[in-house]
Parts: structure tokens; sequence; C-alpha cells
């Protein structure tokens, strides 16, 4: 069902400046190409002002700057961006992951359950569990003996949180995340692999965002760690003994090995991967499809990723790129060659 909100309604959530009608309706948020009438829009990005122009939007969120390109009803603030996301929160309409415990939870007579709890069909909760107030359990996931779930902390479905596992409040957990799993370690003796227990935990912090089949593995002595504020997309692993400073987000399908330490505030695109035992300072930015395979001790840009071309001029660069050594061999020949000359000159 759709919900209703007046223009003034939302300007005092946001706490913005409002020009235009109080009593606009909205409905909902839309891009400004697509909003209707009942819609509101938001500009975020200057290269989309040309838009403000034929928008049909009931009212559209930008900054004082651009206030002046749009004359239709408006909410002004400092980010428009930021603002949209606290405005999609305010008008969210997302369901709750369950509601109550239900009678086919399977849920151990142990567990420590905070006020409103909610249990989803065919979970398992084991032995030993702590669950905090409000805390939203899906259907289908499993909470392993002796792990402690803080308040307001959300699984969807599906999501697997093994033993002695210890997560903060006001998390969020997408389907198929599967937390404290097995670090890949294992000895070789005459050809045959030995497994080696994993006998660490995984620790999270409060307000930490794991993205759909995420895997988080546990420590192989000491703790896997994720500090507050982290977000992690979909398909990442993390490897054992971890650790993943504070507000630092990473995109899908990156990579990070057993031993790496992350440090605060950093952001890592999409398919990076970064090799085992190495630390990332503070403040590092990686850009998609870059390999790091050494420590990063100054905070800036990183990048190693080679963009896309034309299948003719990549096996051309490969071709060349074969070649290197042959070329960088040549080329120290010729430079010996130019300072046998410029002697035989002088």
């Amino acid at each position: 069902m759709t919900k209703h909100y007046t223009l003034a309604q939302l300007a005092e959530a946001l706490g913005a400046d409002l020009q235009g009608d109080p009593a606009q309706p909205i409905e909902k948020i839309a891009t400004l190409l697509s909003a209707g009438d009942k819609d509101i829009g938001f500009l975020a990005n200057k290269k989309y002002r040309s838009q403000l122009a034929s928008t049909q939007a009931g009212a559209v969120i930008l900054s004082a700057s651009e206030a002046e390109h749009f004359s239709g009803n408006k909410l002004i603030c400092d980010n428009p961006y930021v603002a949209y996301a606290k405005l999609a929160q305010y008008m969210d309409t997302t369901p709750n992951a369950a509601q109550g415990i239900h009678e086919r939870a399977s849920v151990d007579a142990s567990v420590k359950l905070g006020q409103n709890v909610s249990i989803g069909a065919n979970a398992v909760i084991e032995a030993g569990v702590e669950l905090g107030d409000d805390v939203q359990i899906g259907p289908g996931c499993f909470v392993g003996k002796h792990t402690r779930i803080g308040a307001k902390t959300k699984l969807w479905a599906n999501v697997t949180i093994y033993h002695e596992i210890v997560i903060g409040e006001s998390c969020l957990f997408q389907s198929g995340a599967v937390i404290g799993s097995d670090g890949f370690g294992y000895a070789n003796e005459g050809g045959e692999w030995v497994k080696i227990p994993q006998l660490g935990s995984v620790i999270i912090g409060n307000r930490v965002e794991v993205g759909a089949s995420t895997t988080i593995d546990r420590g192989a002595l000491d703790d896997t760690v994720i500090h507050d504020n982290v977000i992690l997309d979909n398909q990442i692993q993390i490897a054992h003994n971890v650790e993943i400073g504070y507000g630092t987000a990473i995109a899908g399908c990156s990579v990070m090995a057993g031993s790496v330490k992350i440090g605060k505030y950093c952001q890592i695109g999409g398919m990076v991967a970064v090799n085992g035992h190495n630390e990332v300072c503070d403040g590092v930015v990686i850009t998609g499809m870059s390999m790091v395979t050494k420590g990063i001790s100054e905070p800036g840009i990183y990048s190693s990723g080679m963009p896309h071309t034309t299948n003719k001029e990549w096996r051309k660069n490969i071709a060349h790129l074969r070649n290197l050594s042959d070329f960088k061999a040549r080329l120290k020949a010729l430079e010996s060659l130019t300072e046998q000359l410029k002697h035989t000159d002088n």
C-alpha cells in the first residue's frame, strides 16, 4: 500500500528549507527523468541539471547553489545525495525479515532472547546464543552455538552464522551471507593436506552491512575483525585474520586474502584482490580490478586494472608485453654501446 506524505512532512524530516507548496502530496522518490507529479526527485550531480527544465516531479531536492535552476516546489539542503539517502530511510517500505517467533523455528531452550526478537520459519538457533532487543532472524537462517548478536541487527533469509561469533548492534546481513566459516588453513605432509582447525572467531562491530553471498572466514588463532560502520557489497571473500578498519567500503567480488589489514575510511572497488599479510593504511582508494601485491603506506588513489580495448589492440599490446625482457636487454645493449662511443669520441 502506497503511503502519502506532504512536502511539509518531508521538509521537517530532513531539516530542509521548503520553497513552494507545503501541502504538495508526495508518494515516492524517483529520478528527475521518470518522476511524476506526486514524486520527489533530487539533483546530486550538476551534469543532470538540464533535466530540471523538463521534469514532471512534484518537488525536487537540491542545493542552494542549484535552486535558481528550478521554479517548482523544492527542498533545499547542503547535500542532496545524503538527503536522498535519509529520505529513502524515512519512506522505506521494506518489510521485516520476520515477525514474531515462528512455530517452525528451532530455538534452543538456553537461548537468551531480548525484547521484541523475531525469528522466521525453519531458522535454527543453537544453544548458548544471545540475541539482543529487536533482532530479526529471517527464515532458514542458522546461528551457531554461543554466538552473540546485538540489538536491532537484521539477518535476511538463509544467512549462516557459525559458532562463537560476536556481532554488534544495527547490523544488516543480506541473504546467503556466511560468517565464521573455516579459513583456508592446511599443512602439507608428503603431498597430503593436513587440515588446520580454525580456532579464532569473527568479531563484527556496530552498523556493519554485509552483502548477499559474502563470506567472512573465522581466524586461525586470532580473530577476524570487522570494525564499526564498514559496508561490504555482495560476493566478497574476507579470509581468516583479516582486519577491516572503521568506515571502509568494499565493492562486489573483491578478495581480501589471509591476515590482510585494511585501514579506516578506505574505498575498495569491485574485483580487487589484496594479497595476504599486506597492510593498507587509512584513506586509500583502490580502483576496480586492481591487484595489490604489496602494502600501501600512503593515502591516495591506486590502480592496476587494465582498461578494455578492442581485441585486436589488446592482442598487439600483449605481444609487446611478452617481449619486454627482450626489449630491456636490447635497450641495455644500446646504452652500453652509446657509452662506448662517447668514450671513443673523447
